[in-house]
């Protein structure tokens, strides 16, 4: 009966971890594809949402190393795809869809957690 209690608890303890790595993975996705927007709007001169992004990045992606790469990488991507396309922006309308798309999916996958209270 030890053993089977053990052995309870060590699976207990060993199954949320696929969960945590699938929603970090999920997360990071999102903070990719956020900075991509990011890259495209300051790339197209849209200060506006290219700031939006940003609070946004800083709303929701966890302060680590591994997230503010990503971001930057995709965003630094995204502008250089844009400006050597040499082609026309996408309107404001699309960018701002993708975004606010992009604000919806963080705060399923990263929501805002508030600070605790001092």
């Amino acid at each position: 009966m030890k053993h089977f209690h053990t052995t309870l608890l060590l699976l207990i303890a060993v199954l949320p971890a696929p969960t945590l790595a699938a929603d970090a993975e999920a997360g990071l996705l999102a903070i990719k594809a956020l900075g991509s927007v990011n890259g495209q709007a300051l790339a197209c001169a849209e200060t506006r949402l290219a700031a939006r992004a940003k609070e946004l990045m800083l709303a929701h992606a966890p302060k680590t190393q591994r997230f503010g790469a990503a971001y930057e990488e995709a965003t630094q991507e995204a502008f250089l795809a844009q400006t050597r396309a040499a082609g026309t922006c996408p309107d404001t309308t699309r960018l701002t869809d993708r975004l606010n798309q992009l604000a919806l999916r963080l705060a399923d996958t990263l929501p805002v957690v508030a600070p605790a209270a001092k």
